[in-house]
């Protein structure tokens, strides 16, 4: 019986070492606040939860309603759980007077090599009621 448990145990940890890294739990979150309409100075970021042998974050942001517009992004070193204001280069946020857009920030964690190791999104709204 014994033999049994150490096979199923195997079997477990075979499994574990398939999951995606997009499963482990990246945590990002930031906000508009004093980020001027219309200016490239991109907000400050809160990231949590970086997997083990994250060297790089890349940052990319969309329009959620205007698609066909690029704002673009970039990849900052990774050196802990702050981004300053202004590290990423990105078209900040522009809506047209009186319209609120919303934005989704895609962030990548990414090893030496550039592969990613786990992904996240963080949303906000422009500009700040």
């Amino acid at each position: 019986m014994a033999r049994i448990k150490y096979v199923v145990l195997g079997f477990a940890v075979g499994l574990a070492a398939l999951v995606p890294q997009e499963a482990f739990a990246l945590k990002a979150s930031f906000s508009w606040a004093g980020i001027p309409a219309c200016d490239s100075i991109s907000p400050a970021f809160t990231i949590a939860d970086a997997p083990a042998g994250t060297k790089s974050l890349r940052f990319m942001m969309h329009d959620k309603d205007k698609l066909t517009f690029h704002h673009g992004g970039s990849t900052v070193v990774y050196s802990g759980g702050q981004v300053p204001q202004g590290a990423i280069t990105y078209k900040g946020p522009c809506p047209p007077e009186g319209e609120v857009h919303h934005y989704l920030w895609t962030i990548e964690a990414l090893d030496a090599s550039g592969h990613v190791l786990a992904k996240t999104t963080a949303a906000g709204e422009f500009p700040v009621k």
